[in-house]
C-alpha cells in the first residue's frame, strides 16, 4: 500500500469523524446489488428573488408568501425577506417553527438588529406556518428589492407574489409578478424598446459576492447594437433595474432580451410599461424546447401578439395551434410561424380565443428547434385596456403553487395538450381565517378549461391555489388575477410550473474499492 493510499484512507477517516455518516466497514462483496432506488425528499432550503415593485408614488404593493404543507418536511424551520439594500442579515422578518403559529417575528418590538448592531426596519411580512399565507403591504415608489430565504418546514414548495396596484401614469394597472430562484441564465421574448414603452431588466443579486452579468437584446434582424451591455457589475445583496432603450438607439418593438450571467447568480424579471395599455411583469421564459405550451390567456382577450426566438443558428418552423374549451383547433391565417435563428418573430392573433379559454401550444412541422416564446395579452376597452404577458412555461409536475388570490377575483386556467388528465385544485385558508377547500377536474386531451377554484370556507383575507397532478397526461396551468380597485382597471397573469419541494436523492452504500490500485 502506497503514501497516496494510505493519505486517502485518512482523508475518508477525517470525513467520518466530520460527519457522522461515512464508515471503514468493508463493502459487502456477496454479489448483492447494494444500489437502492432514489427517493423524493423535501428540499431543505429555498432561495427566492422579489424585484422592486415600481418607482410610482401611487403604486399600493402588497406581499403574499405561501408554503403548502409537504409529507416528510421538518417539523421546524425559517422563514424572512431581506431588502436588497441592507446587509445580509440572519433576522431580518424571520419566523421559526416554535413561533409560527402566530407569524410573529423573534424581536418583541417587530424589529431586527443589523450586523454592527444597526436596528433593521421592520420585516414587509411574517411568514405563517405552511399551509396559511401570510401578507404584507408597502407604499409609494421607494420600496426595495427583497430577497427570501425558507429552511425546513417554510421551505419545500415556497412561493411569494408580489403584486402591484398602480393608478395612474405609464404602466398604470395592476402588476403581478412571482418571486422567483436565482440562476445564471434568463430569457425574456416580448420585451420592446419602442417609444411608447418603458421597460426595465431588474437583476438582483442575492449573494455575498458580487455578480457579473451580459444583457444582449435581439429583434426582427437579429441582434440588437448595444454600448453597455456587457459586463454589468451587481454588487452583492443589491438589485439594479436597467432602461434597455439606454443599452441600443434601435427602436424594436418585438425584442428578446437575453440575461447571461458570468459570475455568480441573479434573479432577472423585466418590467414592461405601457403609455397607453398599462403595464405588468414579463417573467422569464421556461427552457428552450422545440414544443411549447402558453397556459391561460382570457377569454375576454381582445389582442394577443406572440413573440418566439430560436437561440440557435438554425430555424424553426411552428405549427400554431389553440387548446380551446373543445380542442385543438388552428387560428386562421396563422396556422405556422417561421422563426429565423438568432432573430425575433412576432405575429398578432387578434382576439384568438374569441370568447372561450384557450392556451396556444407550438410545435416543429419538421425537424425540432429549441425556441422561447411569450405572448403579450390586451384586455377591455378604450381607455380602460390593460395588458399582461405569458411566457411559455414547464407543466404542473407533481405540484404547483400560486398566491395572493382574492375572493372573485382569481380564474385558474388548466390545459393539457397531449392527452386525458386528472388534477387536484386545493385553495388554502385564508391569511386572516377559513378553511381549505379543495376539488378534483379531469381534462380531456386538447383542451383548456377555466375554473373558478373551490372557494376556503368562511374566508377571510386573500388564499393560494395548489394544483396537484392525480395522473394522465402533462398539465399547464396559468392564474388570472383582477383588480379589486374599481378605479385602477388591471389584470396579472402567472403561470404555475412545478414548484421543486422535493429533490430526488439516491439511496447508495459506501464503496473503498476506489482507494485500491
Amino acid at each position: 500500500m502506497n503514501r497516496t493510499t494510505l493519505s486517502l484512507i485518512a482523508g475518508v477517516a477525517a470525513l467520518a469523524a466530520v460527519t457522522g455518516f461515512a464508515t471503514l466497514d468493508a463493502p459487502d462483496t456477496s454479489g448483492a446489488d447494494t444500489a437502492k432506488a432514489a427517493a423524493r425528499l423535501p428540499v431543505e432550503r429555498t432561495g427566492l428573488v422579489c424585484p422592486a415593485p415600481s418607482t410610482s408614488d401611487l403604486a399600493e404593493t402588497a406581499y403574499t408568501s405561501f408554503t403548502p404543507v409537504t409529507k416528510g418536511a421538518a417539523a421546524k424551520g425559517t422563514a424572512h425577506l431581506t431588502a436588497a439594500t441592507e446587509e445580509s442579515t440572519d433576522t431580518t422578518g424571520r419566523t421559526d417553527g416554535k413561533d409560527g403559529k402566530d407569524g410573529k417575528t423573534d424581536d418583541k418590538a417587530g424589529k431586527s438588529k443589523e450586523k454592527g448592531g444597526k436596528a433593521a426596519a421592520k420585516p414587509v411580512l411574517a411568514p405563517k406556518a405552511p399551509g396559511t399565507p401570510a401578507t404584507g403591504t408597502t407604499s409609494g415608489g421607494t420600496t426595495p428589492a427583497y430577497l427570501g430565504t425558507a429552511e425546513g418546514a417554510y421551505a419545500p414548495g415556497w412561493t411569494l407574489q408580489e403584486t402591484t396596484e398602480v393608478a395612474a401614469g405609464t404602466g398604470r394597472g395592476l402588476l403581478g409578478v412571482n418571486c422567483a430562484a436565482p440562476d445564471t441564465e434568463f430569457w425574456f421574448p416580448g420585451a420592446s424598446t419602442a417609444a411608447d414603452r418603458t421597460d426595465y431588466v431588474h437583476l438582483t443579486n442575492p449573494d455575498d459576492s458580487a455578480a457579473v452579468v451580459d444583457i444582449e437584446l435581439y429583434g426582427p434582424d437579429g441582434a440588437l447594437q448595444t454600448t453597455v451591455g456587457e459586463g454589468i457589475t451587481v454588487p452583492p445583496h443589491a438589485s439594479d433595474p436597467i432602461l434597455l432603450s439606454t443599452l441600443t438607439a434601435e427602436k424594436q418593438d418585438a425584442v428578446t432580451v437575453h440575461v447571461n450571467v458570468r459570475s455568480g447568480r441573479v434573479g432577472a424579471a423585466v418590467q414592461a410599461l405601457d403609455d397607453k395599455l398599462g403595464g405588468d411583469w414579463l417573467a422569464p421564459a421556461g427552457d428552450p424546447a422545440g414544443s411549447l405550451v402558453i397556459p391561460g390567456i382570457p377569454k375576454d382577450a381582445v389582442s394577443v401578439r406572440l413573440v418566439a426566438f430560436a437561440p440557435g443558428n438554425a430555424d424553426a418552423d411552428l405549427k400554431v395551434q389553440l387548446a380551446s374549451s373543445t380542442g385543438l383547433i388552428t387560428p386562421a391565417g396563422h396556422e405556422t410561424l417561421h422563426v429565423k435563428g438568432k432573430m425575433s418573430a412576432s405575429v398578432d392573433l387578434g382576439d384568438v380565443t374569441r370568447g372561450e379559454a384557450g392556451s396556444l401550444v407550438l410545435t416543429p412541422t419538421d425537424d425540432a428547434v429549441p425556441v422561447v416564446a411569450a405572448v403579450r395579452v390586451v384586455r377591455g376597452k378604450g381607455d380602460d385596456q390593460e395588458s399582461a404577458f405569458i411566457p411559455a412555461t414547464a407543466d404542473v409536475g407533481t405540484r404547483a403553487s400560486v398566491a395572493d388570490n382574492r375572493a372573485k377575483a382569481a380564474t385558474l386556467s388548466l390545459t393539457a395538450p397531449t392527452g386525458t388528465a386528472q388534477v387536484k385544485v386545493t385553495s388554502s385558508a385564508g391569511s386572516e381565517g377559513g378553511a381549505t377547500a379543495s376539488q378534483t377536474y379531469t381534462l380531456k386531451p386538447g383542451t383548456t378549461q377555466d375554473v373558478v377554484p373551490p372557494a376556503p370556507q368562511g374566508l377571510k383575507g386573500t388564499y393560494a391555489i395548489t394544483v396537484e397532478h392525480v395522473s394522465g397526461a402533462p398539465v399547464y396551468a396559468a392564474r388570472t388575477l383582477l383588480s379589486t380597485d374599481k378605479d385602477t382597471p388591471g389584470f396579472t397573469i402567472q403561470t404555475l410550473p412545478d414548484d421543486r419541494g422535493t429533490v430526488s436523492v439516491p439511496e447508495a452504500d459506501e464503496n473503498l474499492d476506489v482507494l485500491q490500485r
